[in-house]
């Protein structure tokens, strides 16, 4: 003989059921819209501390020396930025570099703050003179701390670490900046150092 459930049973296991899941649902709906918040908290937490000069991101503007020519900086956060310069260099003309910066606050100054780099540079054509060590010897017929301007090269690919201190004075829109750094050849192969002085503007 079987026995069935009674209709009312079976419709109030399936009401339970139904409320359970949808309940269920509803945590992980309020889970996903917490985590979204989050999210865009983060991000917008991000952004709000990817300043320079003014609250602004990116700047452009003047270098002098290794390279002489334009420079581009984009913050990415309060700490990090990505450098790209072209100009006249030793190394090439013209010559491209692109580093990654840190920041840190070595004086407890928001004003003045020092910075390491990491980048490459890649020169194309001859260079104006400039000293880089090969490694070479007169008796093989090359320089052993040679202009780049007397080699006949078409493309120059160097990595490069550099220090420097940036300024960036109250209420203005400008960021004035110094560097210095050694920078190896890869192709071809050397030793130099690079330094650097400029401006930029934050529109």
């Amino acid at each position: 003989m079987t026995v069935r459930p009674p209709l009312p049973y079976i419709h109030r296991s399936l009401t339970i059921l139904f409320m359970e899941n949808n309940m269920n649902m509803k945590k992980i709906s309020h889970v996903a819209s917490c985590c979204a918040l989050v999210f865009m908290l983060g991000a917008i937490s991000s952004a709000s501390l990817a300043q320079g000069p003014g609250g602004k991101e990116f700047g452009f503007g003047l270098i002098l020396l290794e390279p002489t020519g334009g420079t581009i900086k984009y913050w990415l956060n309060s700490e990090n930025a990505l450098v790209a310069d072209i100009g006249y260099s030793y190394f090439g003309a013209p010559r491209i570099d692109v580093d990654y910066l840190w920041h840190f606050h070595a004086f407890n100054s928001n004003v003045v703050k020092l910075y390491a780099a990491i980048g490459g540079a890649v020169g194309f054509g001859n260079g104006y003179y400039g000293v880089f060590y090969t490694g070479k010897h007169y008796d093989e017929g090359d320089y052993p701390f040679y202009y780049r301007g007397y080699r006949n090269s078409d493309i120059g690919f160097g990595i490069r670490a550099m220090f420097g201190l940036n300024i960036i004075p109250k209420r203005t829109p400008l960021e004035f900046f110094l560097e210095l750094g050694p920078l190896i050849g890869i192709s071809p192969f050397g030793v130099a150092f690079d330094a650097a002085v400029g401006v930029r503007f934050y529109p």
